[in-house]
């Protein structure tokens, strides 16, 4: 059951995703909240912190589902694999935080030190392209272009479908995560 600090945060996030950051107010969000403004000051000082950490709540939620069921000790290839899978699953089910961290993660109402500290799971991935480096299975490039490659293929394709522009079922999902493991693996 979600409380009144949830319930703001799930207004937040569904304003900003249908009208953009702009033009949330105060006002819309109390309506969709369904909560007065002394409450939203109990638990927000300010629209910058309220955003701040409905950010912070959707990368942690998104590096929970990501990490969900990983394996260290399968093959670099199951490894990338998995979590692409995971973050491929993320996405679909949840194309909001999706939209609302792409469209937020270099906004000014965003922190410094909290979009500059990458998530447990883009640790991973780092360290596993790293790893894979070292053995000679993917390619000797810098370690965040062959993420960017892996995972802007990944959420071009999902975010395609989620515009509608073409069906995606699972073996289309494969097909994709196989495409993202080839343009890094040697």
């Amino acid at each position: 059951m979600m409380g009144k600090r949830d319930d703001i945060l799930q207004a937040t996030l569904d304003l900003i995703t249908e009208e953009g950051l702009q033009s949330v107010t105060f006002a819309k969000i109390f309506k969709r909240a369904n909560v007065g403004s002394s409450t939203f000051y109990h638990y927000f000082e300010n629209k910058e912190q309220l955003v701040n950490e409905l950010y912070l709540k959707v990368r942690i939620h998104k590096n929970e589902f990501v990490m969900n069921g990983y394996d260290s000790g399968l093959t670099i290839y199951e490894r990338v694999k998995s979590l692409l899978k995971n973050t491929a699953n993320y996405s679909l089910h949840y194309p909001k935080e999706v939209d609302f961290t792409e469209n937020y993660c270099s906004s000014p109402y965003i922190s410094e030190d909290l979009r500059n500290t990458p998530a447990p799971s883009t640790l991973e991935i780092f360290s596993i392209i790293e790893e894979g480096q070292r053995q000679g299975i993917i390619r000797e490039m810098n370690v965040c272009l062959c993420y960017q490659l892996i995972y802007g293929i990944l959420t071009a394709v999902i975010k395609g479908y989620l515009d509608e522009k073409y069906p995606l079922n699972e073996q289309q999902i494969q097909q994709t995560i196989e495409a993202c493991w080839l343009a890094i693996k040697l």
